[in-house]
């Protein structure tokens, strides 16, 4: 078993790009009062469903240095996607921060920020077991 395996490259991605997350929802909620701030979102769990390609049908095939690897694990490549948010209702001062659905998706995401580290460590303690049962 290899260390740097899609399955670590996975979850090491996703404890980066919740903790960008988490960061962005508390920028959102830190500016909840701010006349005419609007509510940003970040999204990677697609690009990271692309990079694993568990059911290899977004094959594309890979041959010059400026293609992108979009599948077959292309983590090198993935970016998560910041926008504004599209759902956010207008104050009257302009600004499009929900408190409560922004502290709940602060919530979400640290119980998957926490599992993804669940899975590391589990991943790792069988890592350490295989290495230790060879003696």
């Amino acid at each position: 078993m290899r260390v740097e395996d899609k399955t670590f490259k996975a979850l090491e991605a996703s404890l980066k790009f919740r903790q960008l997350r988490q960061e962005l929802i508390s920028s959102n909620i830190a500016n909840a009062e701010t006349p005419g701030y609007k509510a940003k979102k970040v999204e990677f769990e697609e690009a990271l469903a692309r990079a694993l390609d568990t059911d290899e049908q977004m094959n594309m095939k890979v041959e010059d240095g400026r293609h992108y690897n979009v599948g077959n694990g292309g983590f090198n490549n993935l970016q998560p996607e910041i926008f504004e948010d599209p759902n956010g209702i207008v104050s009257m001062n302009g600004n499009t921060v929900d408190r409560d659905k922004e502290m709940a998706e602060m919530a979400e995401n640290k119980i998957m920020y926490d599992a993804s580290v669940q899975l590391i460590n589990k991943k790792l303690a069988l890592l350490k077991y295989a290495i230790g049962s060879e003696r």
